[in-house]
């Protein structure tokens, strides 16, 4: 089955294939939003888990599908050849540190008074939004630009990696989705407008990636950059966001293991197709 879903998007061109995929991973958003149809609170417990879960799985992709490629299609040798992707990395999570500094976003499970970005009058709702859609530009980009990558034949980005990369982005998409609309329906919004505030905070996933993979099909000199650039920007979401929102409670074991687990699925999805 999935060797199938491989051999369908090997047909279709990168940039199309690209916007495909993410939008794959924008329904799953959607999906995991769905959810508030049904629950109002979600436990604790499971709520870390599943932070530490999507912390693993981007950390897994940055480097076996985005920073791995990166080095071996880059040309030199010895500190020559990491120079690429020293770079593209280091501007990958300064991008989005200066993101960090000036969009309002407020992260889940903190008050309105540890908010981040420039001050503004926005509500929690459209903050808690912009926080997990802060999360998502990185990950759009990633697909995008492997998707690219294995569209002009580079050696080490491959299609089957590409769709790996969907398909572990769309798992930790489903509880991101969740994650977004419960504390909105906790505050009092319906459930419609919760569950519509959910998925739309993956929207920029599949504009991020029609720009990535068409960026590096028509200037193919930046393609190891490009994809430690993406590389970057997950790690720093990672580090800055994700993991402090799950170790805010009492369950960081559970968090951990769940990075564990996201990290082991994300690798072995990648290695089992690319």
């Amino acid at each position: 089955m999935i060797q199938d879903i491989v051999s369908y998007f090997e047909t279709l061109d990168p940039v199309l294939a690209a916007l495909y995929a993410t939008l794959f991973t924008w329904g799953l958003t959607a999906l995991g939003a769905s959810l508030v149809f049904v629950f109002k609170s979600v436990n604790r417990a499971l709520f870390d888990g599943l932070l530490g879960f999507t912390g693993g799985v981007m950390v897994a992709a940055s480097f076996w599908s985005l920073l791995s490629p990166a080095i071996d299609m880059s040309p030199g040798e010895g500190f020559e050849k990491v120079v690429p992707s020293f770079v593209g990395f280091f501007l990958g999570a300064l991008f989005l540190f200066g993101l960090d500094k000036v969009l309002p976003h407020l992260h889940i499970n903190f008050k309105m008074s540890e908010k981040e970005g420039i001050k503004t009058p926005w509500h929690k709702t459209t903050l808690l939004t912009l926080a997990i859609t802060l999360h998502n530009i990185p990950e759009g980009l990633a697909v995008g630009v492997l998707f690219g990558a294995a569209g002009l034949g580079i050696e080490g980005a491959t299609i089957g990696g590409a769709v790996a990369l969907a398909m572990g982005i769309g798992l930790q998409n489903f509880p991101e989705g969740f994650a977004v609309a419960v504390p909105l329906r906790r505050q009092g919004l319906s459930r419609f407008k919760s569950f519509n505030y959910g998925q739309l905070s993956a929207i920029v996933e599949p504009v991020a990636a029609v720009l990535g993979a068409y960026a590096v099909m028509t200037f193919q000199p930046i393609l190891p950059y490009a994809l430690a650039f993406a590389a970057g920007a997950m790690i720093f979401v990672v580090v800055e966001e994700v993991i402090p929102e799950s170790q805010q409670a009492n369950y960081t074991d559970i968090a951990t293991m769940g990075f564990i687990l996201g990290f082991l699925i994300m690798m072995t999805l990648d290695v089992g197709l690319g």
